[in-house]
């Protein structure tokens, strides 16, 4: 590998990481996110006890509708 490789591996790893979360709030509530599988994979995302209940109360709305 040449070190041209190497450095496009690490700077894209950082920019992958970089967008991975870290406390960048809770997902979007919207028809994908909300639904069953939605939830089941956003929600142990979610690490705030307050924007876990705001997202399930965004989604609730949106069910309502």
């Amino acid at each position: 590998m040449s070190s041209k490789h190497i450095v496009f591996i690490v700077a894209l790893g950082a920019i992958l990481t970089g967008c991975g979360g870290g406390g960048g709030g809770a997902p979007e509530a919207n028809a994908t996110n909300c639904s069953g599988a939605g939830m089941q994979a956003v929600l142990p995302t979610i690490t705030n006890e307050a924007e876990r209940q705001a997202f399930i109360d965004k989604c609730q709305s949106i069910a309502g509708k």
